[in-house]
This record gives C-alpha cells, sequence and structure tokens, in this order.
C-alpha cells in the first residue's frame, strides 16, 4: 500500500508540487493570520504584543450587542443583502437563458461582450459614474424632465431612501454579465438531442427551458444559492464605501464598514475584531444550514 502511494507520489511529483505551492500559500495567507482573532477576546492595544495584553472574555461581544449603532446597522445589512439576494440571484440565470435563446451569433456575442464590460471596471469609476448621472442636474434627472418638464431635480445620492435600490441596482449592473457566464456553460452542457427530441414532440420554446434547461442547471443553481446565502452578511465594502456620503449615512451604514471605520480609523482593533467574528460565524451558519436545506430540497449541495 505504502510502495503504490510513494510509485503515485512519484509518478506525479510536478503535479503535487503544485499543489503543495497553493496549499501553502493558503496557509500563509489565509490561516496564519486567523491567530489575530484572539484579540477580540482580549484588550489589544497597537504598542503591545498580542500575548503581552489581558483577556477580558466576551467583553467585546457585549459592548457589540448593546452599541446603539447595531440595530440600524444590521437592519441596512440585512435589507441590502436581502434585496441583492431576492432580485439579483435569479437575473443572471434569465439572462443566460435568455442568451442561450438567441439565434443570431453576432448580436448574442455583441450583447455578452456588452454585459461583461461593467465587471472590469472598479467601483471607483462606477461611482463616479453614478454620482454624475444620479445628481440634481444628471443624466436621471434630465431624462425626467424632459418626459415631465415639471419634474423637481432630485440628487438621489443625497436622499436616505434611495440608497438601497441604487446599491442593489448598481450591483445588478456590474455583475449580471460575469454572473450568467456560469449558467451559460452550464447550458452548453446539455445534450442537444434533448432539445431536438422535445422539438419533435412539439414542444415550445418555453416548454424547452421549463423542462430541460432549468432541471439540467439545477445542480449549478442550487451550489450558488448555497453561496449567496453564504455571503448574506457581506454587501461589498468598496461599493458602499464609494457611494455612501454623510448625507445617506443613515441607511448606508453596515458591517463592513462599520468594522472599518471602529478597526482601521478609530483603532479599536479588539471591538472591530468582535464584529467581524460575529458576522463570520453567522455567515458559517448560514452556509450550514443553506447547504442542509438545498440538499433535501435539490439532492445538491456543496458536500
Amino acid at each position: 500500500m505504502k510502495t503504490k502511494l510513494f510509485l503515485r507520489l512519484r509518478k506525479e511529483k510536478y503535479l503535487q508540487m503544485m499543489a503543495l505551492l497553493g496549499i501553502a500559500w493558503i496557509i500563509v495567507f489565509n490561516y496564519a493570520p486567523m491567530y489575530g482573532i484572539i484579540i477580540a477576546f482580549k484588550d489589544y492595544s497597537i504598542i503591545k504584543k498580542i500575548s503581552e495584553v489581558d483577556w477580558v472574555g466576551l467583553a467585546w461581544f457585549k459592548e457589540v450587542f448593546t452599541d446603539e449603532n447595531f440595530i440600524p446597522i444590521m437592519r441596512n445589512t440585512l435589507a441590502i443583502s436581502f434585496m441583492k439576494l431576492i432580485i439579483g440571484f435569479p437575473l443572471p440565470i434569465l439572462f443566460a437563458i435568455m442568451l442561450n435563446e438567441i439565434r443570431q451569433v453576432k448580436l448574442k456575442r455583441f450583447v455578452q461582450t456588452v454585459s461583461y464590460l461593467p465587471h472590469f471596471l472598479s467601483w471607483v469609476i462606477l461611482g463616479g459614474i453614478l454620482m454624475a448621472w444620479l445628481a440634481d442636474v444628471g443624466l436621471f434627472n434630465e431624462l425626467q424632465t424632459m418626459i415631465n418638464p415639471s419634474h423637481t431635480p432630485i440628487n438621489y445620492l443625497a436622499k436616505p431612501k434611495y440608497f438601497w435600490l441604487i446599491t442593489v441596482f448598481s450591483d445588478i449592473w456590474k455583475e449580471l454579465g460575469w454572473s450568467a457566464i456560469i449558467y451559460l456553460a452550464a447550458i452548453s452542457g446539455i445534450d442537444p438531442q434533448m432539445y431536438e427530441a422535445a422539438t419533435v414532440d412539439g414542444a415550445t420554446r418555453f416548454q424547452k427551458i421549463w423542462h430541460i434547461t432549468l432541471p439540467s442547471i439545477k445542480g449549478t443553481i442550487s451550489i450558488l444559492f448555497v453561496l449567496a446565502v453564504a455571503n448574506l452578511l457581506n454587501t461589498n465594502f468598496e461599493q458602499i464605501l464609494v457611494l455612501k456620503n454623510a448625507l445617506n449615512a443613515s441607511m448606508a451604514e453596515v458591517i463592513d464598514t462599520y468594522v472599518y471605520r471602529m478597526g482601521v480609523q478609530s483603532g479599536r482593533f479588539s471591538y472591530a475584531t468582535a464584529i467581524g467574528l460575529f458576522k463570520s460565524i453567522v455567515a458559517l451558519c448560514l452556509l450550514l444550514t443553506a447547504n442542509k436545506v438545498t440538499k433535501k430540497l435539490t439532492g445538491h449541495g456543496l458536500y
């Protein structure tokens, strides 16, 4: 047994070396920094080593849950995340199916290329575009004035009530085409003979989509849904930081930006780590629950 294992390792030595480099990278950059988590249970000071500061137990977690900002931050985080999940998750599936139904190759490639472009732009650039479009003298107000001359210009990013919608739809705009790639790949793997047989039986396009396309990509949808639920508390830090300002802060402050403000700007590293650890534990619970439920309902899951 040992001889077979040794022979196999020797035969695949270059492949094993590449795998070892990947494992080393994960250990150094993903697992080693996790040692810093313990400062969530200590009264950490930047002028001392972690091992030298005193343990404080769950004091920082108690302060997090009694913080007057905790409820508004959780409300904003959950509202934006749920809206992105409910609206943003099914749209790439629909978009991929629509692209697959386009028969003109040139048109299909053009639509795909245009839909991918925003993904390659940073949120700094897209944020600048959105600020110009949503200003009181921007594109949106110009269009509304053309339709309704009595329209009163609005600076949308200065109104807190519009912030969640702007965040959700700008995120969809940026990632719709890119997110659809994996569904297009799954659709391309469907046996064409199934569609031909359905055509012979007189099935319409909608019936083919409903009875062939969707069931065939059910596994891909299930796995991506589990990952989306696990990222429910991740609201895209860069996007929020770019679009957030003093006027919309009441609806824009989320866990990620609050951790940044407490940790980097205020120097409260232990407190910020406690919030981040709380978020990670919730994300892990969501991942396990979503995987179990999805596997029970569809037979597909991460493990």
